[in-house]
């Protein structure tokens, strides 16, 4: 995947989830594409293992099997290779969004569809969503983008709701956006506490995961007053 060319949800270009700036151009070389390969891995086992604070270089360049002078002929600091982590993962932590789902037009089925993949998603990546969190707290540039990407597919579920009011199937006396909001935010506090925070549920268990796709589904279709679903 070329991590420099821009993602689209519905024909708008979806801010990266790290700054292209703190990347350099791609080596030139099998080897050198190898070696930085190996530190963008190594970076991720770091930082998801001992945190974005506690990470050290030296432990990336050990982690890769590198010579630690090697790290700085591809990245000039922590904030590079972090950005290189989080671009590489990128795609993986794409998700659908309240569009169309193949075969059915059944916006329960549609909405059930996408909280799925949302937090299928966030569960392969949930150390990863871990590490935003805390490099959200710490790096500006990083926060920055981190919003900008999120009301991006914000906006992408608002016209998601506005397009079931136009149809008449969502109550059209809510505002779509702020609807938008308000229940993507919830489906994103769930997936954290269950994935990393680990909450368990009532008796100890750990969450199960086709009840917590059913539940936030379930209250999202409540919500927007969407057609009992059988």
């Amino acid at each position: 995947m070329d991590t420099t060319a821009p993602e689209e949800i519905d024909g708008e270009q979806v801010p990266p989830v790290a700054p292209l700036s703190h990347l350099r151009e791609p080596p030139t070389t099998k080897r050198g594409a190898r070696t930085r390969a190996a530190l963008v891995r190594a970076a991720r086992t770091v930082f998801e293992r001992d945190g974005y604070l506690e990470c050290r270089l030296t432990d990336i360049t050990k982690e890769a099997h590198c010579a630690a002078g090697s790290f700085y002929t591809y990245f000039a600091n922590k904030e590079e290779v972090l950005a290189a982590v989080l671009l590489e993962a990128q795609e993986d932590m794409m998700h659908p969004g309240m569009g169309r789902v193949q075969g059915t037009d059944d916006p329960y089925a549609v909405l059930e569809a996408s909280n799925r993949a949302y937090l299928e998603a966030y569960r392969r990546n949930a150390k990863l969503m871990a590490l935003l969190e805390q490099v959200a707290q710490v790096e500006p540039e990083f926060r920055e983008f981190r919003s900008r990407r999120a009301d991006a597919f914000i906006r992408r579920n608002g016209r998601g709701i506005a397009d079931l009011q136009t149809r008449g199937v969502a109550d059209r006396e809510i505002d779509p956006m702020m609807a938008s909001r308000a229940l993507s935010g919830m489906v994103s506090v769930m997936a954290y506490n269950a994935f990393v925070l680990g909450e368990p549920q009532e008796g100890g268990a750990p969450v199960d995961f086709e009840a917590l796709v059913s539940t936030v589904t379930r209250l999202w279709a409540n919500a927007l007053r969407l057609p009992i679903h059988r």
